[in-house]
């Protein structure tokens, strides 16, 4: 059972407003919600479907399909719907590889970047405030729970890039070839917008690399999607660092 004003509240989630009122997100699917449960998240509410039996060590509340689909932000919902408190971030990173976003706006984007992120084993990713919500629905549920093992910061990159002492590889398409650059056991990788790239003020902020385009003709595509050349330069980091 569940009552329309908690519904209202859950609904609310999908906004950042409320979500930073609250200090509360919403995840979606059984894999998601045992995985932040296993991290050791605090879930404060499971709803589930009738139908739905994959949850049932832990403590839930079972809802009608009508509910959950007035719950859920998705077309089709997965029958298992938590309340989880935001994650409480370390402090900043000074060692170990580091991601770096300028203003990544798509939500699913930004949640395979942070997949990427736990793949790589990458701990920290540092975020602009032009950057895309960690916790939006789109961007919690593209990140299949990695989002429990990730600390996403969001910083003035500006003033951190002049205080840090970790080297800076910043991402431009008329840069040197990465294959041609000499990656550091520890630094931070900059990654740009979907529509603009790194920013003016950022691309000075360290050493340009680029991925090469090995296409054909005048049709050549003009780039690629930032999380596809995120896993691109990321895989080649750690392979040329010998992890």
């Amino acid at each position: 059972m569940i009552t329309k004003s908690k519904i209202k509240q859950i609904k609310s989630l999908a906004r950042k407003k409320y979500r930073e009122q609250l200090k509360l997100f919403v995840v979606e699917g059984y894999k998601s919600i045992r995985e932040l449960e296993n991290a050791g998240l605090r879930i404060l509410e499971i709803y589930v479907t009738e139908d739905s039996k994959e949850l049932d060590d832990l403590k839930v509340i079972r809802i009608s399909n009508k509910d959950m689909q007035s719950l859920s932000n998705l077309n089709t919902p997965p029958g298992y719907l938590a309340v989880v408190e935001v994650l409480k971030t370390d402090s900043l990173p000074t060692n170990g590889l580091v991601i770096a976003l300028d203003a990544v706006q798509d939500p699913g984007n930004m949640g395979t970047i942070i997949r990427l992120a736990d793949w790589f084993n990458v701990k920290h990713i540092l975020c602009n405030t032009g950057t895309v919500d960690l916790y939006n629905p789109k961007c919690v549920q593209a990140t299949m729970g990695s989002i429990a093992r990730v600390q996403v910061h969001y910083v003035d990159l500006n003033e951190f890039f002049g205080r840090t002492k970790l080297p800076i590889l910043v991402t431009a398409m008329d840069a040197p070839s990465m294959y041609e650059s000499q990656f550091p056991k520890n630094g931070i990788l900059l990654m740009g917008s979907e529509s603009h790239g790194v920013s003016e003020e950022l691309m000075r902020s360290g050493k340009q690399i680029s991925i090469p385009n090995y296409c054909d003709g005048q049709n050549a595509t003009e780039s690629l999607n930032v999380a596809t050349a995120t896993a691109i330069i990321l895989a080649e980091w750690q392979r040329s660092i010998g992890r």
